[in-house]
């Protein structure tokens, strides 16, 4: 595992690293062709200045001169030029020192050569010998007559020692800079790939050691990244299973805790009948009848909790009023209601259709009367209400004193779990009648939030949604 992490930091160190030489790669030919391109229209917008320069100074000569003689006059092509180009432009060349070739290095705004001026008919009268066919050609107009025209050559690309100069000094400088910062990045990558690295590392000895069954494990959770989150996911995951398994360890010795109360009667009063100490009579037969009965119970509570953890607590749905439903199961219980010293307030609001099995709505109207009766001191009183609000058929299970301590509230649908520690069934049944209900409503696609009653009490807020449709299984 340790070699596997360490070459997850190297391959990160070279995925970072060849990143930022391509993204200094990029930059610096994006830097050079937009210094190149820029540079070549700087140097082509002078040149277009200079034409209108050039342009105007030969008609107002020509105006003067009516003829272009004197441009025969030595250097007065170059005077022109000068004038057009101006003294800050750099040195200006003299034709007469430099042969006529087009492989001389010279700033191209201060190149005589460059320029041709031709007469009206296309005659050449000064400028380069030889000029290019290609050239463009810009009329010399007088008082609407074209007196001449002066011809150039658009610069397509940088073919001076000057231009060369500034672009390669540009160049120099930028590559010095991404040169400059290939340490830092040097230094930046190696740090993620080790930061990376470490927090994989951590992770990874903590899903072993889940795997190996400490839970214990926690990790650090600095911070708001995706590697924080997912550390913090991971320590809920240990959490969970650290709960999950202590449950599970306390479920254990709960359910052997209820099956070994009745086991040991069953036990000591079968031996007493076996020794003679006790006959085998119908009563004794009978108390031994009702030892099976609350284990056939216990089992049958069970497998029911089982099922609904592995989903397989199938039942016919159907279209129900659960108004209907629930005021004929409660009618039937009240005599043996008002038998147990309680009084059964009814308030159902009649066409309330939800989609639900009928067998299983029974039994948890069934378990929470029971619950009521068991922990509801006698005389007391139960109400139950229904009613539709939101979209939902609200079920309002309220029973009198004694009340749930605030703490308890959210334990009471755990599974054995009983306010009383001394587990005395005289106090109660055996503590799957609420696991079974929410299981029950859970069912339903619906909720089960207890709260403290008016009547001094438990509440149970049940909510089923409405249903529209006819029919439907699940």
């Amino acid at each position: 595992m340790r070699a596997m992490l360490n070459r997850l930091s190297i391959r990160l160190f070279i995925t970072i690293l060849l990143v930022n030489i391509l993204i200094s790669s990029v930059i610096y030919f994006s830097v050079a062709h937009s210094i190149d391109r820029g540079f070549l229209d700087y140097i082509k917008r002078g040149q277009r200045h200079q034409i209108v320069t050039i342009v105007n100074i030969l008609s107002k000569r020509w105006e003067q001169q009516q003829s272009w003689d004197w441009l025969d006059t030595q250097d007065a092509w170059s005077h022109v030029l000068r004038d057009s180009i101006g003294g800050s432009h750099g040195t200006f060349f003299d034709p007469s020192r430099a042969p006529d070739s087009d492989t001389q290095f010279i700033p191209p705004l201060a190149d005589p050569r460059q320029f041709v001026l031709f007469d009206a008919q296309g005659v050449r009268i000064q400028g380069r010998h030889h000029p290019p066919t290609d050239m463009r050609r810009v009329p010399i107009i007088v008082e609407g007559e074209t007196v001449g025209q002066l011809g150039y050559s658009t610069p397509h690309h940088l073919s001076s020692t000057l231009d060369r100069f500034f672009l390669t000094n540009q160049l120099r400088n930028l590559a010095i800079i991404l040169f400059a910062l290939f340490p830092a990045s040097l230094i930046l990558a190696g740090w993620i790939a080790l930061w990376l690295g470490r927090r994989a590392r951590m992770m990874a000895l903590a899903t072993q050691s889940l795997t190996s069954g400490d839970y214990r494990v926690r990790l650090p959770t600095h911070g708001q990244d995706e590697l924080s989150r997912f550390s913090s996911d991971i320590n809920t995951l240990a959490r969970t299973l650290e709960q999950n398994r202590a449950a599970r360890q306390r479920w254990g010795a709960d359910i052997a805790h209820e099956l070994r109360t009745p086991l040991a009667i069953l036990k000591g009063e079968l031996e007493a009948m076996q020794d003679g100490v006790r006959p085998m009579n119908a009563d004794n037969l009978r108390s031994l009848l009702q030892e099976v009965e609350l284990l056939s119970r216990l089992v049958n509570d069970l497998r029911l909790l089982a099922q609904t953890d592995s989903h397989r607590l199938d039942a016919p749905f159907e279209r129900l009023d659960i108004g209907y439903l629930l005021n004929t199961q409660l009618e039937d219980r009240r005599a043996a209601t008002l038998n147990e010293g309680f009084e059964l307030n009814v308030n159902i609001e009649q066409g309330v259709f939800i989609q639900g099995a009928r067998y299983r709505l029974r039994q948890l109207w069934r378990n929470l009367l029971d619950n009521s009766i068991a922990y509801t001191d006698a005389p007391g009183s139960i109400r139950v209400t229904l009613k539709q609000e939101n979209g939902y058929a609200e079920v309002q299970w309220e029973d009198s004193s004694p009340g749930v301590p605030d703490a308890a509230l959210e334990r009471l649908t755990e599974r054995l779990f009983r306010l009383d520690p001394s587990r005395n069934r005289k106090s109660g049944g055996n503590g799957l009648g609420l696991s079974i209900a929410q299981a029950l409503v859970q069912m339903h696609d619906g909720t089960m939030e207890p709260r403290h009653s008016d009547l001094g009490g438990l509440c149970w807020v049940i909510k089923f949604p409405l249903c529209s449709t006819q029919s439907g299984k699940r």
